[in-house]
């Protein structure tokens, strides 16, 4: 049984797509899923522009079609961002005609999280259940929610957490310090709470992203470390607590973008502890189960209350949580939950 898996290019870069997409696209291929590549030609906005990458994408789904064997195995990353009109019409033929079976990896559910929700990501969703034999979801609480959709549960296999690859450095270990960090979009429209980070003092924080808002250099506990490239971010994170926060307030995580945290994996918890380094997160999230079963930091239901919480936390209990994010870092960094899911997935589709 042959096993692929496509994969989305953008201009010159290796993937399409964000480092989580890219990172299960090299697990996959590491485990035998050879890469059908779909590229973007043109990231321009005229008509001229739209034609050509339509036309590039028509090319490149009969190349796919050409190439994929009969009784294969594909491996899908959804949702698809980029508009392809030939792709469901392809999708579709290598299943009816190929015999293929899909194993189809969630990234986001747009219905969830809300606010880029619209009639594209939903036609895309019900697509990916109409094709996927097998799909893997974040956690317990969105393979719940797919089976309400009517997804049976037999097909569903659960990711636990996305893997971070990154080099082996041997493991840093973090400097005990009461305070916490965020690391990513710093846009305070979109992500509300991060304006109101001021109001933690004396609790210090360390800001590192895009979007900073220089108005937020008003407050003492404010440190803004720039916006850094991605892979430099890492070795930034070598003190304190990360932070796994979304939405409107700092008194929980409110709104859409907060409320999904209900249900995804958030990229951020892998980003911080890949990096060794513990983390605070919401306690209403999906993956708060994760960080409590595994003693990976703390779970908070407003940040105010961390105040005092910091206050009272000691260096033993900060390295008791060191040391159990070493062997989940080691796993994270090397591919094991993505490849575990995979794997699982294979044995599901073969039966």
């Amino acid at each position: 049984m042959k096993l692929y898996q496509i994969v989305e290019i953008a201009g010159n870069d290796n993937h399409a797509g964000t480092k989580a997409t890219s990172d299960i696209a090299w697990i996959a291929e590491n485990i035998g899923f050879k890469p059908v590549s779909i590229r973007m030609r043109s990231t321009a906005l005229s008509k001229a522009a739209k034609l050509q990458r339509q036309v590039g994408y028509l090319k490149d789904w009969h190349q796919a079609c050409r190439t994929i064997e009969k009784d294969s195995v594909v491996l899908l990353q959804h949702p698809f961002h980029y508009p392809q009109l030939t792709r469901e019409g392809a999708l579709r033929k290598l299943k009816e005609q190929r015999h293929v079976r899909y194993i189809c990896l969630v990234h986001d559910v747009e219905k969830l999280r809300g606010f880029r929700y619209n009639a594209y990501y939903e036609h895309e969703f019900l697509t990916m259940l109409d094709l996927a034999d097998v799909l893997i979801v974040h956690n317990d609480r969105m393979a719940d929610y797919f089976i309400k959709q009517g997804v049976d549960g037999s097909r569903i296999i659960k990711l636990g957490i996305f893997d971070y690859l990154q080099k082996d450095d041997g493991g840093r270990m973090p400097v005990f310090a009461r305070e916490i960090i965020v690391a990513g979009n710093l846009e305070t429209v979109k992500c509300g709470y991060i304006g109101q980070l001021g109001r933690l003092a004396p609790l210090k924080v360390r800001l590192y992203g895009p979007n900073y808002d220089e108005k937020m250099g008003a407050y003492d506990n404010i440190c803004y470390g720039g916006n850094l490239p991605s892979d430099e971010v890492p070795s930034k994170l070598g003190r304190g607590f990360g932070l796994v926060w979304d939405g409107s307030s700092i008194e929980g995580c409110l709104g859409d973008a907060g409320q999904y945290l209900r249900y995804n994996n958030p990229h951020k918890l892998s980003l911080y502890l890949s990096s060794g380094l513990p983390v605070v997160i919401w306690n209403g999230a999906a993956e708060a189960d994760f960080v409590r079963g595994n003693g990976l930091g703390l779970t908070a239901a407003s940040l105010p209350e961390l105040i005092d919480r910091m206050a009272r936390l000691t260096e033993e209990e900060y390295l008791e949580y060191v040391r159990n994010i070493s062997s989940v870092r080691e796993q994270l960094i090397h591919g094991c939950y993505g490849r575990t899911a995979l794997q699982k997935a294979l044995e599901l589709v073969r039966r």
